[in-house]
């Protein structure tokens, strides 16, 4: 491919800039607190560091036994050297989607090129860059969104290695990774890898059957996954990793028994770029903004076009690939009730559908295509000015109680005294196992739940840990962590002492916390 000019040097490298920054001001405080998955994912990271097991006491599982129901291992696995160097912080807990959303750009970057030239490239960069959708995901660390970076690179790679095939087993190992990022993508990944494989039909080579071996392997520990979880065979292990059957698997997620009505529920989503839930919508500034859907469809438009051109001309147009992707995400949104996260096998495919439409207006504006470059450029820059300065004040003020501010220093300060320590619900377990660093062991020595089995766990009491309902119970001896606003006066009739940490109050004997000063 050409090399940049000097103009489209400095672009490429203010649009990493602007990407760079918008994800790293504020890093690890902005959301803050911790949502419940992410504290889990690290939890599990932090079991399988020191004990080499995971909550559950399975060794080194290819799906993690988390709530009961199970949740994806990769994220957990990919903070294993963060939390070995930098120990449990929410920056680190959030790190390895950050750098993965990161390089997502200069994928972006090298797709879009690829598809439409020097100014696609920089069009999908920028798109993606400074949309709302990735900015957002790559601030926290849901484990399920680490499926678009990883999904866009193995594309990225397919493509690179229809030219040389050194690049196809990069590809594999990439799309492989993908699957345990997100288990929702399973049944939708045969039909995309078949499709792209159909269209570009590959050489055949060495190179291509060890992309194959590459892919097999990595997918056959979760098709034995599946047939544990569906009672075909026993719990069994592969050399160090397991296979472990959940407490209640979530197999009816995926069924085509609400195929109408989960579509409609997309297209409500695409249409308002929302799912009404504040940690995955940004409001009024949408996923991708609100002017994104003209984009989308002439986007749209443009790849039909491309692959009927390439079809009748019997050439290979690689824009054409987003199309099965583009199908494979739209089949997914109808087999599971969807929200923003959980479909954004779809998001991906439509930030680079919507950057193609600008690039194809660019393109049919003809000599007017510069100065329609740069009022693109202009309210995309105004738009993004607008969201971050929204994200950095309203919004994040309104995720606190979404994240639970305040929950490590409130935990701490509990820790620091004896006795039982009576929990709000609004704390959910893995936070708990994080901040007091229980092993799994003494956790499931301990633990009592509310009901067994269920597909989401709910502890009772585990270690020095009692969860209490809106009635709190007295003990002179306890120590206390609960939401502010929760009727403490007969603590403090009784001479509690009193700490605030965001959303938390701690309440803890005066005489103890004398006796630790």
């Amino acid at each position: 491919m050409m090399k940049l000019t000097k103009t489209e040097k400095i672009i490429f490298f203010a649009i990493l800039f602007l990407g760079a920054f918008s994800r790293l001001y504020r890093f690890g405080t902005a959301p803050p607190g911790l949502n419940q998955d992410e504290a889990f994912a690290a939890y599990e990271s932090w079991a399988l560091l020191h004990d080499g097991v995971d909550s559950s006491l399975h060794p080194w599982p290819v799906y993690l036994t988390a709530w009961g129901s199970g949740m994806n291992a990769l994220e957990s696995y990919f903070m294993l050297p963060f939390l070995a160097l930098f120990g449990v912080k929410t920056w680190v807990i959030r790190l390895p989607q950050l750098l993965l959303g990161l390089s997502s750009v200069p994928a972006a970057f090298l797709l879009g090129r690829r598809f439409s030239g020097t100014r696609g490239g920089l069009c999908t960069a920028a798109l993606l860059a400074l949309c709302p959708w990735h900015i957002l995901l790559s601030r926290w660390a849901l484990e399920s969104n680490m499926a678009p970076g990883l999904l866009l690179w193995g594309l990225v790679f397919f493509c690179k290695g229809l030219e040389d095939s050194r690049f196809l087993p990069l590809s594999a190992l990439f799309y492989g990774l993908s699957l345990y990022a997100y288990s929702a993508i399973w049944p939708v990944m045969p039909l995309l890898l078949g499709l792209m494989l159909l269209y570009a039909r590959p050489r055949f080579d060495r190179r291509l059957v060890l992309s194959g071996l590459i892919l097999a392997a990595l997918a056959l520990p979760l098709v034995g996954f599946l047939a544990v979880n569906y009672g075909l065979m026993d719990e069994f292990t592969i050399g160090p990793f397991s296979v472990p059957k959940l407490v209640a698997a979530r197999s009816n997620e995926v069924s085509l028994a609400n195929f109408a009505q989960n579509l409609r529920r997309a297209l409500q989503i695409l249409l308002r770029q929302s799912d009404g839930l504040k940690w995955n919508s940004p409001g009024r500034f949408g996923l991708f903004y609100p002017v994104a859907l003209p984009f989308a469809l002439l986007g749209l438009g443009e790849l039909i076009r491309r692959l009927i051109v390439s079809l009748r001309e019997k050439r290979f147009d690689p824009a054409v690939l987003l199309l099965p992707w583009l199908g494979a995400g739209i089949l997914l949104t109808a087999l599971i009730s969807v929200n923003v996260n959980r479909m954004n096998f779809l998001l991906m495919p439509l930030a680079l559908t919507i950057a193609l439409g600008a690039d194809t207006l660019l393109r049919l504006a003809g000599r007017f295509g510069k100065v329609g470059a740069a009022l693109l450029l202009t309210a995309l820059l105004l738009s993004f000015g607008c969201f971050e300065r929204y994200y950095f004040t309203d919004y994040t003020d309104s995720l606190r109680g979404e994240f639970t501010e305040g929950w490590s220093e409130a935990l701490g300060t509990a820790l620091e005294h004896e006795g039982t320590v009576y929990v709000t619900r609004a704390l959910h377990y893995p936070k708990l196992l994080l901040a007091a660093e229980v092993s799994p062991s003494d956790f499931n020595d301990s633990v009592i739940y509310e009901y067994y089995p269920a597909q989401y766990l709910s502890p009772r009491i585990f270690d020095r840990f009692v969860y209490c309902g809106d009635a709190v119970p007295f003990d002179e001896n306890g120590v206390y962590v609960l939401w502010n606003g929760t009727d403490v006066e007969a603590l403090r009739a009784a001479g509690f002492a009193e700490k605030h940490y965001g959303c938390f109050v701690v309440l803890y004997p005066k005489e103890t916390g004398e006796n630790k000063g």
